[in-house]
């Protein structure tokens, strides 16, 4: 029986953690084979490192903040995840979507994440001003009034090196990001990740 409960435990330990990527398709690889986007890049780096980290894309290309809440719980209870990051939004802002419900919506998806003994880590998000400057003002404030609010990691605005050479770092559609700038996204979630992979919740 004690070499039983032994190997449970060492078996227990050599578990993966797990990070689920809970975004669009900045996050999902739009135009990009699957072996170049930055998620992908992430898991790499993450098994050179040996961080014993198991890295679920559950992304979806278009998804709004309401869309990801209504997915949510069921991929939490499928998935249990360590690590939660909620790159969402940037679809709301483009569809005009009213702000108090997004920020409802971010809200309650790193309360849900929090419940189900994950860390939550909250991307924040930009929208093209000619979205008019009060609309696009008060856009990108409530990602940071809400990661105060919940006191959550937050990923400063991760396209934000690319934005202003379209033809260098942007596929033809202007809007997503080519392979080339892949890296470049993974560079700017590093340092707010990075501390948290040996503090995840789970044992």
């Amino acid at each position: 029986m004690l070499l039983c409960g032994l190997l449970f435990c060492a078996s227990a330990g050599a578990a993966s953690k797990t990070i689920l990527v809970w975004g669009d398709s900045i996050s999902a690889g739009f135009g990009l084979d699957a072996n170049t986007g930055w998620v992908h890049l992430l898991e790499q780096r993450l098994q050179s490192q040996g961080l014993g980290y198991a890295v679920v894309n559950a992304s979806v290309s278009g998804e709004t903040t309401a869309g990801g809440l209504s997915r949510l719980p069921a991929a939490l209870d499928k998935y249990h995840p360590d690590i939660v990051l909620i790159e969402l939004g940037g679809n709301d802002g483009l569809r005009a979507q009213p702000l108090d419900a997004m920020r409802a919506n971010l809200e309650k998806m790193l309360d849900l994440s929090a419940a189900a003994r994950a860390r939550p880590v909250l991307f924040e998000m930009y929208i093209p001003r000619n979205y008019g400057p009060v609309y696009a003002d008060r856009f990108t404030k409530v990602f940071d009034q809400v990661a105060q609010q919940r006191q959550v990691p937050m990923v400063p605005f991760f396209l934000a090196g690319l934005v202003g050479e379209q033809d260098r770092w942007f596929q033809d559609d202007g809007i997503h990001p080519n392979a080339q700038a892949q890296p470049q996204l993974l560079e700017a979630v590093w340092p707010t990740l990075a501390p948290l992979l040996q503090h995840s919740t789970h044992p």
